[in-house]
């Protein structure tokens, strides 16, 4: 006898106030066959804040043993089991353990699902004050400096709303690297400890935020900025368009391509963009 498959459920997760629990969550986490969560130690939390006993078998996943586990739930859902994957807070997946689960069970023919939940990313967005039609998710930001900076100047042009997970200790560097590539009056907002009893969103452009964060900031720390903005020819000064192609020649472009490309995001004669570059160097810049 051929058994069916089972389920893959992924639930989200309060990101601060426990209220904000869908009804399902519970309800999933009362009859999934197996429950994997990120740190069993926080599920524990939340089973009592709900009140609700899980009746499967409670198994931890997350970064460390994620690639070791993935194959025993897999086996798990073949043999039609319904497991539940819940992380700390908000939607497995995002920033969190489940990609490698949902990919081997998508390979597998078993069917996902989703009980949507509380999610930082749109918290943040929405509460952010930009603009909400266009937005990329970029996760955290790579921990070294450099490769900070190379990050940042990868999406120096982007156009959309920019999202970003930040440790708090690393703010204030974040954002200084964010007003050296997208300049310091590009707007911005810190949203910190989201639904808790300390929420906070702070707004303004990168220059200030930055200078507020080396202060020191405490808490989970949700960034979101706006995208490079469409200006004109008449709107680019030479200063403007010389940190453009700096950006671009520290990202790994050689002058001449940095500046022909600059010239035709600009809509301008590449003649104007040299002069420029020219002129800054000989006034003491590169």
């Amino acid at each position: 006898m051929t058994v069916a498959p089972g389920t893959l459920v992924l639930a989200g997760t309060p990101i601060g106030d426990i209220s904000d629990a869908p009804p399902r969550l519970a309800e999933e986490l009362g009859g999934a066959d197996v429950v994997a969560a990120e740190d069993t130690r926080r599920l524990r939390r939340l089973t009592q804040a709900l009140g609700v006993t899980p009746k499967g078998r409670v198994v931890s996943y997350f970064e460390g043993n994620e690639t070791a586990r993935t194959p025993e739930l897999v086996e798990e859902l073949r043999g039609g089991a319904r497991v539940l994957l819940v992380t700390d807070a908000g939607m497995p997946s995002v920033s969190d353990p489940g990609y490698r689960l949902v990919a081997a069970a998508v390979e597998h023919g078993i069917r996902v699902t989703a009980v949507p939940g509380p999610s930082a990313v749109l918290t943040a967005l929405a509460l952010s004050g930009l603009p909400v039609d266009r937005f990329c998710f970029e996760g955290f930001l790579p921990r070294k400096a450099g490769e900070r900076l190379s990050r940042l100047r990868e999406v120096s042009d982007e156009r959309r709303t920019m999202v970003y997970f930040e440790a708090p200790h690393r703010l204030d560097d974040t954002l200084a690297a964010m007003a050296e590539v997208f300049g310091p009056d590009r707007r911005a907002a810190v949203c910190r400890e989201l639904t808790k009893t300390y929420e906070e969103v702070r707004r303004g452009p990168l220059g200030e935020l930055a200078e507020w964060a080396a202060e020191g900031v405490r808490g989970e720390i949700t960034v979101v900025v706006s995208g490079a903005p469409e200006r004109g020819p008449e709107e680019l000064d030479a200063g403007e368009l010389v940190r453009r192609v700096r950006v671009r020649e520290e990202a790994g472009e050689r002058r001449k391509e940095a500046i022909a490309a600059v010239a035709a995001e600009a809509g301008l004669p590449k003649r104007t963009v040299f002069d420029a570059v020219v002129a800054a160097k000989n006034a003491g810049g590169r």
